[in-house]
């Protein structure tokens, strides 16, 4: 059985960082491009970064830039997302997800995903 389980969200004021992790089990993330989304009250989940198998790409959407780094360490079955700069409208339910390559995860074709870590931020 596939499992993607984050952990590392919570409260913190604006400005502040948070570090998110999803453990996977049942797949290697390996042969996997991994991704974040997000998904606020009242809206649709949205794309947040994406990495390649072997890191040597990484995509952000355009609201996190500059602020938010993905990375993975498949020895660990993981993947990480550092959240620097955080601003209350960041304030959501993060996702994990793993699909067959960058282009799927950003068009919302992944194959796996996890049930999701709360992160607030507030004002």
């Amino acid at each position: 059985q596939v499992q993607l389980i984050e952990s590392g969200g919570g409260l913190v004021q604006a400005g502040g960082s948070l570090r998110l992790s999803c453990a996977a089990s049942g797949l290697a993330i390996s042969t996997y491009a991994m991704g974040w989304f997000r998904q606020a009250p009242g809206k649709e989940r949205e794309f947040v970064s994406a990495i390649s198998r072997s890191a040597a790409s990484m995509d952000y959407a355009d609201s996190v830039k500059g602020r938010i780094t993905i990375s993975r360490d498949n020895g660990k079955n993981s993947v990480y997302l550092q959240m620097n700069s955080l601003k209350p409208e960041d304030t959501a339910v993060y996702y994990c997800a793993a699909a067959k390559g960058l282009a799927a995860i950003r068009e919302h074709r992944s194959d796996y995903w996890g049930q999701g870590t709360q992160v607030t931020v507030s004002s």
